[in-house]
């Protein structure tokens, strides 16, 4: 676990939920980091993983609903499967215009939502997908641990149709934690996110995860441990 002085991810305070969907979306020259507003949002080296997320959110085909677009890992890999259609929310117009030219390119019905997933969540319809795959950056310093709560207890139950799936990650906060409350990856799922699965509405028996092994480089702002925890989470 790192040491109490290390720069943080957030300042206390920072919050820049009004700003983020106009700034500027910096993917470098290779395509493997992208930025906004300086913080490190997707990179590269993150593609087992998001595999690994997009394999369960598109586990029962159908109708997937991802949230969060980034640099199309997950997204890729979730159109290589066998789903009917595949709606992603995106708030941040360079991002959204990544993803309306990537849309046009996959072999499987692609429905771009433009907007913070908070207002375009409000009117999609009730028990209408077979998996979600929320993976957003969060916007402030407030919500730097919580925002997949939000969406989780607020939305993924009534979204979902009868026995769909939801995974779900939140790097940057999994990654903080890793550095300075746990060693452990399972165990930091066990005591941080399992009892809001459960309060949102799922059974605690109808929750699994998978831990990969993929080694972030030493250069990394936000996670450092080579482990990565893949959750299943199905509505009863």
């Amino acid at each position: 676990m790192s040491t109490a002085n290390e720069k943080k991810i957030f300042a206390n305070g920072e919050d820049h939920m009004n700003v983020w969907s106009k700034a500027s979306a910096d993917y470098n020259e290779k395509d493997t980091h992208l930025e906004i507003m300086g913080k490190p949002v997707m990179e590269r080296w993150e593609t087992p993983y998001m595999h690994a997320l997009a394999d369960v959110a598109a586990s029962r085909g159908g109708r997937v609903l991802e949230i969060g677009f980034g640099m199309a890992i997950a997204a890729t890999r979730i159109n290589s499967h066998d789903i009917d259609e595949h709606w992603i929310i995106e708030c941040n117009d360079g991002v959204f215009e990544r993803l309306i030219k990537w849309s046009s390119e996959q072999k499987h019905k692609v429905i771009p939502l433009k907007g913070l997933w908070e207002d375009v969540v409000k009117v999609l319809p009730n028990n209408y997908f077979d998996g979600i795959l929320y993976d957003t950056y969060p916007l402030s310093e407030k919500d730097w641990h919580t925002h997949q709560f939000d969406f989780i207890k607020n939305y993924s139950h009534r979204l979902l149709k009868q026995d769909g799936i939801l995974t779900y990650c939140n790097l940057t906060s999994w990654g903080e934690m890793m550095k300075t409350k746990f060693d452990d990856i399972e165990e930091m799922f066990k005591q941080t996110q399992i009892s809001h699965l459960v309060e949102a509405g799922f059974s605690a028996d109808r929750i699994s995860w998978k831990v990969i092994q993929n080694q972030p480089p030493a250069d990394c702002k936000y996670y450092s441990t080579p482990h990565m925890l893949a959750p299943t989470v199905q509505k009863h």
